[in-house]
């Protein structure tokens, strides 16, 4: 099986994909990046594990008392993470105070973005408490595991919605979004989760959506018949990128290039050649 997140490594650069997937050539993120981004994905993780235990302690309809209860306990969540994480920021000399001072913004809009759900539908239906958490709509099931042999794939939904008759993948992203829409690999990211959860459940997927966390935006994506068929084709077509022997060409967009990791790699002839050599001789 593929991982979802190939089918977008693909559309960006296959060349980039046969170099880490099929060479096994890959370039260590700076120590920074990785430390930064396991301490705030750790954060989001038990955010997401807080979430009944939240919603049942919810005894007023007030938008003040409800948004209060979010914030302050993702706060409290983020300080226990940090505090946890202490010897890892030293690692990369990143006092305390300023890593929590960099997330904290990023943290109290996702407890307002989730404190409004959580005020709208009391305020609809009037229910609080162990009540309001048993007759919630949607529920969400955070990290989900899915799969396909049919397919083919495989990947983790970061927060799965779950109504009483469908299902709406969420996506979470960091870092610059489009104008208008998504960036077209985190599209098919999300088309393909509908597909799993097709495949799955037997239900239809019509919506789908990506949140960019750094500007608390979130973006609608449409599930029609045209994304599906793209998803389906690129599966084809990264099987046959892992299956194969020759290394695909440059990307056609000079931007993708300089900015990538992996292009010193890239560009040494001599040394993908033998690489390659090696893989016709296994």
């Amino acid at each position: 099986m593929i991982p979802v997140t190939a089918l977008s490594s693909y559309l960006y650069c296959p060349r980039k994909l046969f170099i880490e997937r099929v060479l096994g050539i890959k370039i260590e993120l700076p120590k920074e990046a990785i430390i930064k981004g396991s301490i705030r994905h750790e954060v989001y993780e038990k955010i997401n594990k807080a979430q009944e235990e939240l919603v049942k302690s919810i005894k007023s309809k007030d938008w003040a008392f409800i948004y209060e209860i979010y914030r302050a306990r993702y706060i409290r969540i983020l300080k226990k993470v940090i505090i946890t994480n202490k010897e890892q920021l030293r690692l990369i000399e990143t006092p305390l105070t300023d890593f929590f001072r960099e997330i904290k913004p990023m943290i109290e809009n996702e407890a307002e973005y989730r404190a409004m759900g959580i005020f709208d539908f009391a305020g609809r239906t009037g229910f609080l408490g162990e009540e309001l958490w048993e007759n919630l709509i949607p529920k969400t099931k955070p990290e989900y595991r899915i799969s396909s042999d049919s397919l083919g794939l495989r990947g983790i939904i970061d927060e799965l919605q779950v109504y009483e008759n469908f299902f709406v993948p969420v996506e979470f992203k960091t870092g610059k979004m489009p104008n208008e829409g998504v960036w077209p690999g985190h599209k098919i990211q999300v088309g393909a989760y509908a597909l799993l959860l097709e495949e799955n459940f037997g239900v239809q997927i019509t919506k789908a959506v990506v949140r960019y966390l750094d500007t608390n935006t979130t973006r609608d994506v449409l599930i029609n018949p045209f994304l599906k068929e793209e998803v389906k084709s690129l599966i084809i077509r990264v099987q046959e990128l892992l299956n194969s022997a020759e290394i695909p060409g440059f990307a056609d967009n000079e931007n993708k290039c300089s900015a990538c990791d992996l292009k010193d790699v890239c560009h040494d002839k001599k040394a993908l050649e033998l690489k390659t050599k090696d893989l016709n001789r296994t």
